[in-house]
């Protein structure tokens, strides 16, 4: 009877206070060569990212630093599409940057998946 009345309140109670999805967002600083940049800068908006901006790296010339923020869902495999547009020699680092609510249809193929796994 307990775990029904729960329930219940869970059920009546999430609709009531419109619950919104998020998803963490990383802040990605990608060192690239410069003559690959345009080819990063490229990819970034495929997964979903936004460009911060971008600029030489000071003690190693011919090399730039691109950076971005991106959903931590599309950072995976980030690194096999770097060294594919890149010969093998990017590499990047991520940190965590804030959440983000995640919508439309992203949001409905998480619910989608999460709800066959429950």
């Amino acid at each position: 009877a307990f775990q029904m009345a729960a329930r219940l309140a869970m059920k009546e109670g999430m609709a009531a206070c419109l619950p919104v999805l998020l998803e963490p967002v990383m802040k990605v600083e990608i060192v690239t060569p410069s003559d690959a940049t345009s080819k990063i800068i490229a990819l970034i908006p495929q997964r979903r990212g936004q460009i911060l901006g971008y600029d030489a790296r000071p003690d190693w010339p011919g090399w730039d630093v691109v950076e971005a923020t991106m959903p931590q869902a599309e950072i995976g495999d980030l690194i096999i599409e770097l060294r594919s547009a890149t010969a093998g020699v990017a590499s990047y680092r991520a940190v965590f940057d804030h959440m983000a609510e995640l919508t439309g249809r992203l949001a409905d193929d998480a619910m989608n998946t999460n709800g066959k796994a429950a």
